[in-house]
């Protein structure tokens, strides 16, 4: 009987960090996507002037949390292990349960872009989750004691992830779960004989006593008003269908269309508030890429007091950082199709430029997909052959 518990409460252990695993593995996948997620959670508490260190502390959560869920499947210091993941998932089963109160629209984020959840799905998967580590953690004299050798694989694991932290954090993520992924066709106004300025309409928001509020161009506010950011939204009675990406130049005109035509290099900057190095930097690739035949074009969110470039042009910060993660990372397109991404860290050279320009585009979208798929996937085999069976 007491054989049966202890490989019962085992089981219960094992599958609840799998999960932790699991879910902290999806978010370090995407830091950017993590940061953005614990932006609305800090908004939602009204804890909104700490959104500056939104990313930092939604990567050190997700780390903590892979540390977690493999400590739990080593099954070292099991004590310890049990009362940290008691308190951490009580304290989200908590918050998920406000959030199924108040309803807010946002995603939970629990296992980053690659599974969507509801606030109710999310709050029942909290419970069942911490009805298990209650199972497992109690009573505390039948929990049992690890092999000598797992604390070995709890330090390669733990080693690898902080690893792959590190290296999610500085280029773009290995698998892409947005909207715009390679392959993605790209909607533009002039490929279904419409102009980009018929189907599209900025909208300006502005702040002022906590509160914002959208205007029209022809509507600004007085200057009481703080200026927030821009959207770009689709007019009444059109759709959107697949990806869209429509910018504007600085007299107002979309020009969706110069992005759909021919090979295109787009370098997204969706924080202009970057140093004149790195513009420098940006500048250089966009003389290489023109030099090697592309039509190249700069999208920020907001014009740069330090920078004016003839191919720049206005996009809303949420496309941008969709559409690559990385500030300044470049986006290649061919015949209106997303074909590869780069990070601002590993943009290509002249010579690669050349090769991409002369090369098959759809080669270059089945190298960058299955590359990084492959690579997330044998890393995923690794960490778990570690932890069960080193």
């Amino acid at each position: 009987m007491q054989y049966f518990l202890l490989r019962m409460k085992r089981f219960c252990g094992f599958l609840a960090g799998f999960v932790f695993f699991i879910a902290g593995i999806f978010k370090l996948l995407d830091p950017v996507g993590a940061g953005l997620v614990m932006k609305e959670y800090m908004d939602f508490l009204h804890l909104g002037f700490l959104s500056g260190i939104a990313k930092p502390a939604a990567v050190l959560l997700a780390f903590m949390e892979t540390v977690l869920g493999t400590a739990l499947v080593t099954g070292i210091w099991r004590r310890v292990t049990a009362m940290a993941a008691l308190i951490f998932q009580g304290f989200f089963t908590i918050l998920t349960l406000v959030l199924v109160i108040f309803n807010p629209e946002m995603d939970c984020g629990c296992f980053g872009e690659v599974i969507h959840l509801t606030h109710l799905q999310t709050f029942l998967k909290n419970v069942v989750l911490l009805l298990m580590l209650v199972a497992f953690a109690f009573p505390f004299r039948y929990l049992g004691g690890p092999k000598k050798h797992k604390y070995a694989s709890f330090a390669i694991v733990t080693t690898s992830v902080l690893a792959f932290a590190v290296y999610s954090w500085l280029y773009i993520p290995l698998v892409d779960y947005t909207d715009y992924k390679p392959a993605a066709p790209l909607q533009a106004g002039s490929v279904f004989g419409l102009q980009d300025e018929d189907r599209y309409e900025a909208v300006f928001v502005y702040e002022k006593d906590g509160q914002t509020e959208e205007f029209h161009l022809d509507e600004l506010p007085d200057s009481t008003w703080t200026f927030v950011e821009t959207r770009t939204l689709l007019k009444e009675g059109y759709q959107d269908a697949d990806i869209s990406l429509s910018f504007y130049d600085s007299e107002g005109n979309y020009r969706d269309s110069l992005a759909a035509k021919g090979k295109v290099m787009v370098v997204s900057v969706y924080d202009p508030d970057t140093r004149p190095a790195a513009w420098r930097k940006i500048e250089r690739f966009a003389e290489m890429s023109e030099k090697a035949g592309f039509r190249t074009l700069i999208l920020v969110s907001e014009l740069p007091q330090q920078v004016d470039m003839d191919n720049m042009y206005l996009c809303d910060y949420k496309t941008l950082i969709t559409m690559n993660r990385s500030n300044g990372g470049v986006t290649y397109f061919s015949g209106g199709y997303l074909i590869r991404k780069w990070s601002a860290a590993s943009r290509p050279d002249i010579e690669e430029l050349n090769e991409i320009y002369a090369g098959d585009d759809t080669e270059a979208i089945i190298d960058s997909e299955s590359s990084g798929r492959l690579a997330f996937q044998a890393f995923f085999l690794y960490v778990f052959a570690v932890m069960l069976l080193l």
